[in-house]
């Protein structure tokens, strides 16, 4: 499975998701490196953030409604001590390797698929 943006843009051909409650709980802490995308579920609409603690490197992450459209995006969000916290309630984080909502193009408004 892969994530995509309008006309087709490859975001991620490696995704995961966090749907549980240890799974969203863990997220990218502990690991050592990251390649792929990991999207949280959160099963409601919500104003919840994305903390960085036990996370090694930096990460860009997309934050959408219940339509998959992206409501924020955040860039290199810090390692060990960053957060991030949407400018509007979203339903579903996509945490990313740094650099590729840039590499990528995204822009708010936007529409991603899985």
């Amino acid at each position: 499975m892969s994530l995509t943006a309008e006309g087709g843009r490859i975001v991620s051909a490696d995704i995961e998701i966090a749907d549980s409650f240890l799974s969203k709980l863990l997220g990218l802490m502990f690991r050592k490196s990251f390649a792929g995308a990991l999207i949280f579920d959160m099963g409601r609409v919500t104003y919840d953030g994305i903390h960085m603690l036990f996370v090694r490197f930096p990460i860009d992450v997309v934050f959408l409604d219940p339509d998959r459209r992206i409501v924020d995006l955040k860039e290199n969000v810090r390692p060990w001590v960053g957060t991030a916290f949407p400018k509007s309630r979203f339903m579903y984080a996509i945490e990313l390797p740094a650099g590729t909502i840039a590499k990528v193009d995204l822009k708010a408004g936007e529409k991603l698929e899985w």
